[in-house]
């Protein structure tokens, strides 16, 4: 099969037979390489990027039972995985490099990295990190027997890859690239076990005269993601009302934005419940952060890490879109997960395309929240019927 104008559709020499043609999986399903004992996985980027990509990750492990799998990632990843069982094995924390890793790059450190991970003598290594520009040469340099992943058509080939084309679901584009390392899908979406200590973890941050916990996450990397702090702060009053504890969480780079979802949510709330409205965001570490997660009933936010992270952990979600990233990102299911969605396409300012994203059009220099005219009414009635359907599947 030849390479296609947009530039990676090419599976290497390997023949379809009807059984992948007609597909097991997202895409095709090849036939997995021979005496894999050893795969290395490239999936750097932030909370929900890695998260994104765990069912790739059970579903390469579920094919080669007997290798070791290290993910190629960063220290928060690691973080992540410590103390849980799963697909991960290991995990060797990147170095800072364009495209790769961003930071101030050092290219002794690169060069150190990558000659280390050569002497790992990977059977396998798959690209989960993008379109390939740099991360394909990146991984070549591991000198794997086998390479898979995306690419556009500015990027080096890899033995068997597929087209990276922007608009596909992440969960289902990772899958599409372990497809070609004859992989099946083992799952659709990110779960994590349990961690042993997580009632430990929780101690002091739960209120016992509230035994229902509701957890907001206002903040996104990206400003236009955000919901509008007043609307958060809406809803926790009415959570509030309800007889619920909230806590509002972050990183120490939403610590003043949770502060004001808490002021807005006490300025509304009964003068009785308000004080049941709380930050922690700044003081809680990942593994910390996991158990508050598992112990809510339903949490808010936008699309961002920690709601990826309350899915991943069983938590049902109420989830805050722009719809391309909705197209991306958003929860597959709908039983356990709901989203609400903005449809703006064009900047209000200066009417600029706003699904032109990326390498494909430059930003507009406008900054303003694309979900504001999400009604908190309508997103507190799902997160009151999903704290609801939590409590019963809970048997509280």
């Amino acid at each position: 099969m030849t390479e296609s104008s947009t530039g990676g559709a090419a599976f290497g020499d390997q023949r379809l037979s009807a059984e992948a043609r007609h597909g097991l999986g997202v895409g095709p399903v090849l036939q997995p390489f021979d005496d894999v004992q050893n795969i290395a996985v490239l999936r750097g980027g932030g909370l929900g990027d890695v998260l994104f990509s765990v069912p790739a990750l059970a579903s390469l492990a579920a094919a080669y039972p007997e290798a070791t799998v290290t993910l190629l990632g960063t220290e928060a990843h690691a973080a992540l995985f410590r103390g849980r069982s799963g697909p991960v094995h290991r995990v060797e924390p990147l170095p800072f490099a364009e495209g790769v890793r961003p930071g101030p790059e050092d290219p002794r450190a690169v060069a150190e990295f990558q000659q280390r991970m050569r002497g790992e003598q990977f059977d396998l290594a798959v690209q989960l990190h993008g379109g390939g520009r740099f991360s394909n040469p990146f991984l070549l340099e591991l000198g794997a027997r086998h390479t898979v992943g995306t690419r556009t058509e500015d990027a080096a080939q890899l033995e068997r890859s597929i087209p990276y084309l922007y608009y596909q679901h992440e969960v289902l584009r990772a899958l599409e690239v372990v497809g070609l390392a004859g992989a099946a899908p083992a799952a659709l979406q990110p779960e994590l076990k349990p961690l042993a200590d997580e009632e430990t973890l929780l101690a002091g941050l739960l209120d016992d005269g509230r035994p229902s916990l509701v957890t907001i996450h206002p903040g996104a990397t990206d400003q236009r993601r955000r919901w509008p702090a007043s609307h958060f702060g809406q809803v926790a009053a009415w959570a509030a009302d309800d007889g619920c504890q909230v806590l509002v969480v972050g990183d120490p780079s939403d610590a003043a934005l949770a502060d004001e979802v808490v002021e807005r949510g006490r300025e509304t709330a009964g003068s009785a419940s308000g004080g049941s409205i709380s930050s922690v965001a700044g003081r809680l570490g990942l593994d910390e952060l996991s158990a508050v997660l598992r112990a809510s009933d339903v949490m808010l936010g936008n699309d961002s890490g920690p709601r990826h992270l309350a899915q991943a952990v069983g938590t049902p979600t109420v989830g805050i879109y722009w719809v391309g990233n909705m197209i991306m990102a958003g929860a597959l299911g709908r039983t356990l997960h709901r989203v609400h969605m903005s449809w703006m396409t064009r900047c209000p300012f200066c009417g600029a395309d706003l699904t032109q994203v990326g390498w494909t059009a430059e930003r507009c220099p406008h900054e303003f929240s694309l979900t504001a005219e999400i009604r908190a009414e309508d997103v507190y009635a799902d997160l009151r019927q999903l704290r609801a359907t939590s409590l019963l599947l809970r048997g509280k």
